[in-house]
């Protein structure tokens, strides 16, 4: 049986959602496929998101990831919206959830790391009502 595909979505796929694709590869690889995608494109991850990721878990987000469209994901069974105060775009899923998070772009390492620890919480909490 595949794993059922999580998609983390957020406007600009260059944060919130790609730690939270991270951390549940990390976490639950064994679990899920994950994915991330945003409605606009950036050019890159957000730099201190990439440098925490690296500092806190040893992820390399740079070396496996990169911004994406919702057209690039696959078919999902779960999608995740990271609280972006907008309406997300509709996409076909099992179940969807907003987890409504504030975007630390532009603010220091105590927010972002306030952020990357809720998103882990909350992929953990995932994994427990959605394990097989």
């Amino acid at each position: 049986m595949s794993k059922p595909k999580v998609a983390f979505i957020c406007v600009h796929n260059s944060c919130r959602s790609q730690i939270a694709e991270a951390l549940c590869r990390h976490l639950a690889k064994d679990i899920f496929e994950s994915y991330s995608a945003g409605t606009e494109l950036k050019d890159n991850i957000n730099p201190d998101a990439v440098r925490l990721m690296k500092q806190l878990y040893g992820i390399d987000m740079e070396k496996t990831q990169r911004p994406k469209l919702l057209e690039e994901l696959p078919p999902v069974d779960v999608v995740v919206t990271m609280g972006c105060n907008v309406e997300c775009p509709y996409l076909p899923c099992k179940h969807r959830e907003d987890w409504g998070l504030d975007d630390p772009t532009g603010k220091g390492d105590e927010e972002f790391i306030k952020v990357i620890s809720t998103i882990e919480t909350k992929i953990k909490e995932l994994i427990e009502r959605l394990k097989p």
